[in-house]
């Protein structure tokens, strides 16, 4: 087991170096829990905007205090990177820019209708697709659209945004850093040139390390370099100069996926390389373990379970205080109920709903164009849903949950338990009278343990896969 890097009153933080007979049992498709219930299993295939608007106006009444988050999916993108499982339109005809930003704003104001007056906006994040595939003009006609100011206070809503570092000028930089975003993502995945012609990303180190300095130098407090492990032809030694480089750059946050291998799914470029290309089982446990070593050794702070980050940065802050939250946008020190997404396929959450938009820019952009919204189907939660949801939630945050003594689903409560027991037996978790805490050897497996409370999963009879391995 790996030595502690890192402390706080709360607990100690280990990277458990993970036996090759766990690896094998526990290496199955299982979701990433960015909601629950999943997306495949949501029940509502036909939600129209009528019932959604409802759900929102119901939801607002029941959190009257709440903030919101707003995420926007900003889809088009110059090439297809072939690990890419996001919905995306690939192009490079600009004039797209102009009325996709029309209509983003056109579904805002729909949405503004039943909004609070006095709604308070937390956080908003650009995804994509590649946010920087448009002109850094377009997006501020976007956010003065949605905020109607100028500048906001950075030090009220967090603002942040994905770039790839191939189309982020120092023009997109400073633009956004005055408008008042601080954090920004950096796609980076693997510094190997083999590797990046097999994902279709070739970037220098040289190219990253410039974009990188010039937004330290612009003033952003929080830069984040995503990086994967489990792509075509990753080695260690190879994997190891990823890892050394990213270092080097020293980012305030580093998010180290495992690569989802989901060629079925359509759109995606992973039919472009055979499967014997990927490392397996143990071989990809191997990159993350090298990975997270070297990270911890650097001084950085594991969070939840596949982000790391410096201990004064407000990701780390926010584990370790126990106010972590995770969303469709992943982790978030924002704790807010409710999540609005804009834009072709964004998802939204009222907490006790979800609602996706649809998935083709020409069908989105003609029903809002319309005066509707894009809206094709979501999920409304029922009591027991939302109790798990919570149990999930806890335990991809916070690696413990507390069954609720109050409970009407005490059955449910052991039926999870005896789910439960083959972990408890491999030391991934323990279960005493309430409680369920995760392992430190468990960490790895923590989605493996939240599939125990996955009353759909349990009950999915279907052969269509699903999801992603968990390792």
């Amino acid at each position: 087991m790996m030595k502690v890097i890192f402390s706080t009153k709360r607990s100690l933080y280990f990277c458990p170096m993970v036996a090759k007979q766990l690896i094998q049992k526990y290496n199955v498709p299982g979701p990433r829990y960015t909601s629950y219930p999943t997306v495949p299993f949501w029940k509502k295939d036909q939600l129209n905007s009528e019932e959604w608007l409802t759900e929102l106006d119901s939801a607002f009444h029941n959190f009257p205090n709440a903030s919101i988050g707003i995420y926007i999916h900003l889809p088009f993108c110059e090439s297809l990177c072939t690990f890419c499982g996001c919905h995306k339109r690939i192009t490079k005809n600009h004039e797209v820019e102009t009325p996709y930003i029309d209509s983003v704003l056109k579904e805002w104001q729909l949405y503004k209708k039943h909004l609070p007056k006095d709604i308070r906006i937390s956080e908003l994040h650009f995804g994509g697709g590649t946010p920087t595939f448009f002109h850094p003009s377009e997006l501020i006609r976007l956010l003065k659209g949605i905020f109607q100011m100028d500048q906001i206070d950075p030090q009220v809503c967090d603002l942040s945004f994905e770039a790839h570092p191939n189309s982020t000028s120092e023009l997109h930089l400073q633009t956004l850093y005055d408008f008042g975003f601080r954090r920004v993502s950096f796609g980076i995945q693997d510094y190997n040139p083999k590797v990046q012609k097999a994902i279709h990303r070739m970037q220098t180190f040289e190219e990253i390390q410039e974009v990188h300095a010039h937004s330290k130098r612009i003033g952003y407090v929080s830069i984040n370099h995503d990086l994967i492990y489990g792509l075509p032809y990753q080695s260690l030694a190879g994997f190891e100069q990823t890892i050394d480089y990213t270092i080097q750059l020293h980012p305030e946050r580093i998010a180290l996926y495992g690569y989802a291998h989901v060629p079925w799914i359509k759109g995606t470029g992973q039919r472009g390389y055979n499967e014997q290309d990927l490392p397996q089982d143990s071989e990809k446990r191997a990159l993350y373990e090298l990975a997270c070593e070297k990270l911890l050794s650097s001084g950085y702070v594991a969070i939840g379970m596949d982000h790391f980050a410096v201990p004064s940065d407000k990701l780390a802050q926010a584990f370790h205080e126990k106010r972590l939250h995770r969303n469709f946008m992943g982790y978030t020190t924002q704790t807010t109920k409710f999540l609005l997404g804009l834009g072709m396929s964004a998802i939204s959450d009222s907490w006790t709903g979800f609602a996706q938009n649809d998935k083709t820019v020409e069908s989105y952009q003609e029903q809002i164009n319309c005066g509707e919204l894009a809206v094709f189907r979501g999920h409304l939660l029922n009591e027991l849903e939302l109790e798990i949801r919570g149990y999930i939630l806890d335990l991809m945050c916070h690696f413990e949950t507390t069954f609720n003594t109050e409970s009407k689903h005490t059955d449910t409560h052991e039926f999870i338990r005896k789910k439960l027991m083959p972990l408890v037996g491999d030391g991934l978790v323990t279960v005493n009278d309430c409680t369920v805490k995760v392992t430190e050897q468990g960490y790895p497996f923590v989605r493996n343990i939240c599939m125990a409370f996955d009353l759909d999963l349990h009950n999915y009879q279907g052969g269509k896969p699903l999801f992603s391995a968990t390792i």
